[in-house]
């Protein structure tokens, strides 16, 4: 892992590009950095500079300067950047952040450089954020060395943002936020470092309390699932991931490829990862402010104190959508509570303390209610009604988060007239809310990762038994080899028979007499369907006879179905008719995959037979590093579980089955990179065991 400490705690800075000239970038870096109070050595470098730069003695060349250099920020045109770097690079300089921008941004030429950068960044072992970046911040070292127009406030989130623009409006916006940063990173173009080795750096940074990012993509992972699992143990990490669309799932040709959008691979990988994603950007402020601030959550119960009921409506309606829990109080609980609340209020929860609720009322609610040992967390609601004291109330709130370790969220339901309580609260850790559901919104977050550390990790795919790698192999090379990306029903059955996945057999017959003699080894009744890789939908020109009894069936369905195929498709020559063993009907569920492109087999599961995409009832996990805990969710995830464990008198169906059924399709598809989709549904899932109906394997 590189060694970034001292892009954020240089000894020595060097700005390449610095200027007199106010306005220019080269200037406000240098100024930022002097007036943000940074105490290191600071280096302008400029060929054309004479004696000083902003009263600092000032270098023509980085090699001038007679010490070694921890950082180099570069702001000079992009067609200069490389013979620099090559300079920093001969001068012993390892980090660097490059403001320049005209790189891949700009198109063909500015991808050449960039290129070019990105080796000699890693020729001469330099760590590069950039190019095209605003800049980074470190508000305890303190070192503004960014373009932004202020240093932030100072705090504990880490904001981590690839678009500058965003980055500017949010430090603005965060004056008067209450939110505090320790560091901010600019990450541009990403020619160097990437957000995912900023993050596991920031899990150990003691002055970082929560990682937030706004990313349009994500650097190319081999491990990314991994990596970011030890990543987000240490810290929580809450991303806003821009760009989503599904329009890729219209170009899927199976089942599986339907189901899944193009995005989803990326929020899957974030929930595996226990990554916490967002959706907006007040979503990712909200949630950095109550990790920064409040501790975490022991358990989902909640209690809730108002002065007035409608809010606390609110926000038990929003707690259901949540899944968090109202605490169902005890006798004594509200026995004490009624003493100090009036008649006309309530002791239930949510506690009603009405609008005319004095500062006492609300400091001995407060106590009474987190002394309860079944409130894990507590959100406390004021109205601005004539008689409410937001300071009174807000100094009684502080008295009680230090006498206790439970969060608070507090939600001023107002506005100037809560300006200075909001303040207050959020400079002694107490954050502080508009509206009941954001409030919500952030404390189901917290209690959901404060989950992440009780997860099991371990892979239950990699040392499954049983599978015959060899023989996929041979199957898949006969394919290539015909010309085909599409595995015929009777060479899909063998793979599947090759790892251990349970399906009716399948075998191909090249003439009516080998389809009599393939029904009579099965055992009747079987199937036939027509044998054709481009023939998608069988059924719909009579491709597939069910139900046939005896070889004479058997014989005239072959010479019927070959018929009715070169009707509808008299240019396809099909391989043949494939014949299979019927089986019971059972519990129809779908186990298939779709590849990602970048965080590789995605493993679906759901609801099988006709409608699959009509219900989408179905659920996706990556399978690289799939655990057992992850494929129990996966199942319980759909409605499908409900009907699996027996619904309405049914006896329960073997979810033992399916889950081995899953284990299996993740192990094959990790095992052969070359399979883009996979479609097995129905399976048909009985009280003991299943089988697959129809297994569907398309190869790159």
């Amino acid at each position: 892992m590189r060694d970034l400490n001292k892009i954020f705690k240089p000894d020595s800075v060097a700005v390449i590009g610095a200027s007199n000239t106010p306005g220019k970038v080269g200037y406000i870096i240098v100024d930022n950095m002097v007036s943000g109070g940074y105490q290191g050595k600071i280096y302008p470098v400029n060929p054309n500079a004479d004696g000083e730069i902003q009263g600092l003695k000032a270098y023509a060349n980085i090699k001038d300067i007679p010490d070694k250099v921890d950082l180099v920020i570069m702001s000079i045109p992009a067609v200069f950047v490389n013979d620099s770097v090559r300079d920093c690079g001969e001068a012993g300089v390892e980090n660097m952040v490059v403001i320049s921008a005209g790189f891949k941004e700009i198109g063909e030429e500015g991808a050449k450089l960039e290129e070019e950068l990105t080796a000699l960044g890693e020729e001469y072992g330099i760590n590069i954020i950039g190019p095209n970046s605003l800049g980074t911040t470190d508000s305890h070292t303190p070192l503004n060395s960014s373009f932004s127009q202020m240093m932030p406030p100072a705090g504990n989130i880490a904001f981590i943002s690839q678009s500058g623009a965003m980055m500017v409006a949010i430090l603005d916006w965060s004056v008067r936020s209450g939110i505090g940063f320790s560091k901010v990173i600019s990450l541009g173009n990403k020619a160097g470092v990437t957000e995912t080795e900023l993050m596991k750096y920031l899990a150990d940074d003691p002055e970082t309390a929560v990682i937030i990012c706004y990313l349009e993509s994500i650097s190319e992972d081999d491990d990314f699932i991994n990596s970011m699992r030890e990543t987000a143990a240490k810290k929580p990490i809450i991303i806003l991931k821009s760009g989503s669309s599904s329009a890729g799932a219209e170009a899927a040709s199976s089942h599986t490829g339907a189901l899944a959008g193009s995005d989803l691979a990326f929020g899957t990988a974030f929930k595996q990862s226990g990554i916490l994603r967002v959706e907006t950007m007040a979503d990712l402020f909200d949630l950095g402010l109550a990790f920064s601030k409040a501790p975490l959550p022991t358990g989902p119960n909640v209690a809730i104190i108002t002065n007035a009921g409608g809010g606390g409506v609110v926000t038990v309606d929003a707690m259901e959508k949540a899944g968090l829990k109202l605490v169902q109080f005890d006798d004594e609980t509200k026995a004490r509570l009624k003493e100090c609340i009036p008649d006309e209020g309530s002791a239930n929860n949510p506690i009603d303390v009405l609008g005319d609720a004095p500062v006492q009322r609300y400091k001995e609610s407060l106590d009474i209610v987190l002394e309860d040992d079944q409130v894990d967390s507590l959100i406390i609601m004021v109205c601005p009604t004539a008689s409410a004291d937001p300071d009174g109330i807000a100094k009684v709130i502080l008295e009680a988060e230090k006498k206790f370790t439970k969060p608070i969220m507090v939600v001023n339901m107002g506005g100037p007239s809560f300006d200075n309580a909001n303040d207050m609260l959020r400079a002694n850790n107490v954050p502080t809310y508009v509206f009941p559901e954001t409030a919500v919104k952030a404390l189901e977050a917290m209690t959901r990762y404060a989950r992440v550390e009780e997860r099991n990790y371990t892979d239950c795919v990699s040392n499954i038994e049983g599978t015959n790698k060899e023989e996929v192999a041979k199957i898949f090379a006969k394919v290539k080899e015909d010309g085909r990306d599409t595995l015929l029903g009777s060479e899909a059955y063998a793979v599947a028979d090759a790892y251990g996945i349970s399906a009716a057999p399948i075998k191909l017959a090249t003439s009516a007499s080998d389809a009599g003699d393939l029904a009579e080894e099965m055992e009747f009744p079987v199937v036939l369907k027509i044998a054709s890789d481009k023939i998608l939908h069988k059924s719909d020109i009579g491709g597939v006879k069910v139900g046939i009894e005896n070889r004479a069936e058997a014989e005239a369905a072959y010479d019927e179905i070959i018929a009715n195929a070169k009707k509808a498709h008299p240019d396809i020559v099909p391989d043949g008719v494939e014949v299979q063993k019927m089986m019971p009907s059972g519990q129809e569920v779908l186990v298939g995959m779709v590849k990602d492109r970048q965080f590789g087999p995605m493993i679906a599961f759901g609801m099988g037979g006709i409608y699959v995409n009509l219900i989408e009832d179905v659920s996706f996990k990556l399978a690289k590093g799939l655990t057992c805990d992850e494929i129990d969710e996966q199942i319980e995830n759909t409605k499908v579980a409900t009907l699996l464990k027996g619904y309405r008198g049914e006896a329960p169906c073997d979810i033992e089955e399916v889950k081995e059924a899953i284990k299996r399709v993740a192990k094959l598809t990790i095992d052969f990179p070359e399979i883009s989709e996979l479609d097995i549904n129905p399976i048909f899932v009985y009280e003991e065991g299943s089988s697959a109906l129809d297994v569907k394997i398309k190869l790159d």
